[in-house]
């Protein structure tokens, strides 16, 4: 008597998976739970085990959809039925998802259109579960020379070193530049240091004929802009009242 060849039995939830696929072909994510979206992406490296579970475990742990994707490999193995394998779709997706931002901003004037920048800059550090600090460095033409994360961690007035901006700056060859930090908080009201931190910067670059346009925080509620709440102006003001003065 023939043995059943088991390799090719379908596994348990097969047809489910199935269902998920055919669902995203037809109208994309429109319809899909957090939970469904975390499953389909673990089941493109888990041949045979229904995700549906794991994935929810996911959304337990770490509390919202964007922390998953944010999660670093070795914290999203710590969930059972995650593997190194099996959480490939969730850092690609996400790495993926970066770059393709990254490209709409490339060579772009973002100071006239700060929507796809703003688009960017949330993607890429506004659900980061602790504060980073980034610089997008511009040409004379304000368009998008590079854009790098300075520094990571508490970002108090002495964390943030303006030797380090001007050093990079000057590597860039950059004529301007635009900072973002997130708040994991999700606040994204400044505090005094991140007030401290503008002026710093703004009057280091400026001593070597760099621009400062923007300071923009971001967060799970929203986006705030220095220059719209006229800070960058009042501290261009300060600068150049100091230079006139020698100060």
């Amino acid at each position: 008597m023939t043995e059943p060849n088991r390799s090719k039995a379908p596994h348990k939830g097969a047809g489910h998976r199935k269902r998920l696929r055919e669902r995203f072909f037809a109208g994309g994510l429109s319809g899909f739970h957090d939970y469904e979206v975390i499953e389909l992406l673990l089941s493109l490296n888990t041949p045979r085990k229904d995700c549906k579970q794991t994935a929810k475990d996911l959304l337990k742990e770490f509390k919202s959809f964007q922390a998953v994707l944010e999660a670093d490999v070795k914290d999203l193995c710590r969930v059972p039925g995650v593997g190194k394998a099996n959480c490939l779709g969730i850092r690609l997706v996400k790495s993926v998802a970066d770059r393709y931002l990254e490209a709409k901003i490339l060579e772009q004037d973002v100071v006239n259109n700060l929507d796809d920048l703003k688009d960017y800059l949330n993607h890429t550090i506004g659900f980061k579960g602790r504060e980073h600090f980034a610089a997008v460095f511009l040409d004379a033409k304000n368009r998008v020379l590079a854009s790098e994360i300075l520094f990571s961690g508490t970002l108090t007035a002495s964390a943030v070193y303006p030797r380090e901006v001007v050093v990079k700056a000057l590597g860039h060859q950059a004529a301007a530049v635009i900072f973002a930090h997130n708040h994991p908080s999700g606040d994204v009201t400044p505090s005094s240091s991140d007030k401290d931190i503008t002026r710093k910067l703004l009057f280091a670059l400026g001593f070597v004929g760099i621009t400062v346009h923007e300071h923009l925080i971001v967060g799970s509620q929203g986006v705030f802009s220095f220059a719209a709440q006229g800070m960058i102006a009042q501290f261009h003001k300060e600068f150049k009242d100091s230079d006139d003065f020698g100060g």
